[in-house]
């Protein structure tokens, strides 16, 4: 299924791998697992998460489809930057912020079987 992702869906998935930590090893979790790692569910919740915002938000994603991936993931889990940092137009990025917010953290975990979980 990862590779028939869009580009948004690809990015967000790549920067929840980049940003988030096994917890036995403390190591990123790309250091070791990339998008084809993720467990049937969890990514299908994802995609399902990542399909919905960018319908909801079209307009304000369109020029940067990518950037934008990146900034959801960092926005809806409280991360250090985001849609609000200044590099999105001031109306849409506070606009942006709001709508990702609504989606809540995610914690990623690496389970048994190698597989990445929410």
């Amino acid at each position: 299924m990862a590779q028939q992702l869009d580009e948004f869906t690809r990015q967000f998935l790549e920067t929840a791998l980049w940003s988030s930590t096994d917890l036995e090893t403390d190591k990123p979790l790309d250091d070791t697992h990339d998008i084809e790692d993720f467990a049937p569910a969890t990514l299908a919740e994802l995609v399902a998460d990542c399909k919905a915002f960018q319908a909801d938000n079209a307009a304000d994603i369109a020029a940067d489809p990518i950037r934008a991936g990146h900034d959801f993931w960092l926005t809806r889990c409280g991360h250090g930057a985001g849609f609000w940092d200044g590099d999105w137009p001031h109306d849409a990025g506070k606009r942006l912020t709001a709508a990702s917010k609504v989606y809540g953290n995610v914690d990623l975990y690496v389970g048994d079987d190698g597989l990445v979980y929410a």
